[in-house]
């Protein structure tokens, strides 16, 4: 594309060569001669005079700047933009494979590609240009919306509801057994898991996440929630629309998250707590039960992430202040003695 037509697709401002042909999307140390880039930070300026970029996007003009720049008021958006622009590919479905097993009582959509090696069970309904990836389970009476991409190796259980333009990815297992069990008699006995899980739509959920199913009810994952690989959500749990759940997230049974939460790599959420809309919990904090107002929060037991702060730069002192508390007992000592 010529970087005038992408000026105007996105309602940006040339200063330079308007007919520059654009020809990729790139990052500003991956860009070569025809492909645009964009600036998140004013210190990667340095890295941007050295790109071999064409083009590059910016909120603001920068002077001396040898490159075509492209103003606009959201860079990273239209770069992403650019990026399904230029990348990918429309859908194209390729049917349904002799390979696969699906039972005669399933409910399919137009368009829907199923490669060999599914497996989909009894009253399963599958949406239209729904992408079903080899080696997939799909349990009884599931129901898996439109426009959805399956990847492989994905384990979807019985009664289990996925909305629409939902994206799984390789490994996940969505509506196993929530971890239930009562002691008796020296013994721990299953408490049935008889609930299941709804994915409300324009949802993504990473690679080897595990999602289980309630022991009555619903476990719930709300519109729009992006979770990463490697997260564990236990049955019973709430979370809202909007949400990052990030890498390595363990919450247990029953907590509620609100809309808009953000939990950053390894957070821990106990069972039953209730973390409010619009909250931040930083990397490896643990969430105890109980309510969590909104904020930003940190560390374990998770405190107000500026506390937090301070609290750490005492803890990094412990060792000195031991050693002074140490030599004033001492003098103490010497005190008493010599009364």
């Amino acid at each position: 594309m010529r970087l005038s037509e992408i000026a105007e697709r996105f309602n940006g401002q040339i200063i330079g060569n308007p007919e520059a042909e654009i020809i990729g999307v790139k990052g500003i140390e991956d860009a070569r001669e025809g492909d645009i880039t964009y600036l998140a930070s004013t210190k990667y300026i340095d890295k941007l005079k050295n790109s071999r970029a064409s083009a590059v996007i910016l909120k603001e003009k920068i002077g001396g700047l040898e490159k075509t720049q492209l103003i606009v008021d959201n860079p990273h958006l239209t770069f992403v933009k650019l990026l399904q622009l230029f990348y990918v590919r429309p859908y194209c479905p390729k049917g349904i494979s002799e390979q696969a097993i699906i039972s005669k009582d399933t409910n399919i959509g137009k368009n829907v590609t199923i490669y060999p090696y599914v497996f989909i069970d009894d009253q399963v309904e599958i949406g239209e240009n729904t992408v079903i990836y080899p080696f997939t389970f799909i349990g009884r009476g599931s129901k898996i919306g439109a426009n959805c991409i399956i990847y492989p190796h994905v384990t979807i259980r019985e009664n289990v509801y996925i909305g629409n333009s939902v994206i799984i990815h390789s490994g996940a297992v969505i509506g196993a057994d929530g971890f239930g069990y009562i002691f008796n008699e020296g013994r721990h006995e299953k408490i049935p898991q008889v609930g299941s899980v709804i994915i409300e739509d324009d949802v993504e959920i990473g690679a080897c996440t595990t999602i289980d199913r309630a022991t009555t009810g619903n476990t719930v994952v709300g519109k729009g929630t992006k979770i990463d690989n490697l997260v564990q959500i236990a049955h019973n749990v709430k979370i809202g629309r909007n949400c990052i759940i990030v890498a390595q997230v363990g919450i247990a049974g029953s907590s509620t998250i609100g809309d808009g939460c953000i939990l950053a790599g390894q957070v821990g959420v106990a069972d039953h707590a209730e973390i409010e809309a619009g909250t931040i919990v930083t990397a490896q904090s643990g969430v105890m039960p109980g309510k969590l107002q909104k904020g930003v929060f940190s560390g374990t037991p998770a405190m107000p992430h500026r506390e937090f702060l301070k609290s750490y730069a005492i803890f990094g002192k412990l060792p000195e202040i031991n050693k002074k508390v140490k030599e004033i007992e001492e003098k103490i000592k010497k005190m008493e003695g010599g009364e």
